[in-house]
């Protein structure tokens, strides 16, 4: 059993902290702003300017960090510390995203700021983006597969179910779930 264990962080645990390293030193390099004791399993970033970092967040394998294409110096995508991002996260910011600290983030949650406008007779592509901001509290526990769309904002402490589709705004401590999610109780 112990022969196990060794062989398993020798190959697979190992491996991936040290790609984890060598991620972030990259991204310090090309102008991520960034905390202490942060781990980046493989994901795809771009814009790297537009993105803060705070100490002691994680990020599984398969993390999207996508701030919008207008350059500039603001920060579109700002994270607290203490943070656990689940496998399949997509973080979508046109204008801005603000997650807060110890936060915990279930599989596949898709995250965005902004949506396309769409008229008759016309291309979505054609038309601008809808923009807005997303804002997480603090001790929020976000289920799996969880859509949260612009002019979102979550209290501290708040938990969303799985499979929900955040669409409004809800205060601390609550506890909510469904499409279009619904407040169920407070906690």
């Amino acid at each position: 059993m112990i022969f196990q264990q060794r062989l398993e962080a020798i190959f697979f645990r190992y491996p991936n902290g040290l790609m984890s390293r060598i991620r972030i030193y990259i991204f310090r390099l090309i102008g991520i702003t960034i905390g202490k004791k942060n781990r980046f399993e493989s994901g795809q970033i771009r814009r790297v300017s537009q993105i803060e970092l705070g100490d002691y967040n994680a990020l599984s394998m398969g993390w999207c960090l996508w701030p919008g294409e207008e350059d500039g110096y603001d920060k579109k995508i700002r994270i607290g510390s203490y943070n656990y991002f689940n496998r399949n996260l997509m973080i979508d910011a046109c204008k801005q995203i603000t997650i807060g600290d110890h936060n915990m983030f279930g599989p596949d949650v898709y995250i965005t700021d902004s949506n396309h406008q769409f008229s008759l007779g016309e291309y979505p592509s054609s038309l601008p983006m809808d923009k807005g901001t997303v804002n997480i509290g603090n001790g929020c526990w976000i289920g799996a597969k969880v859509c949260i769309l612009k002019d979102v904002t979550l209290g501290d402490h708040c938990v969303v179910a799985a499979g929900a589709v955040v669409t409004k705004s809800f205060p601390a401590g609550s506890l909510i779930g469904g499409v279009p999610a619904k407040l169920l109780r407070r906690i």
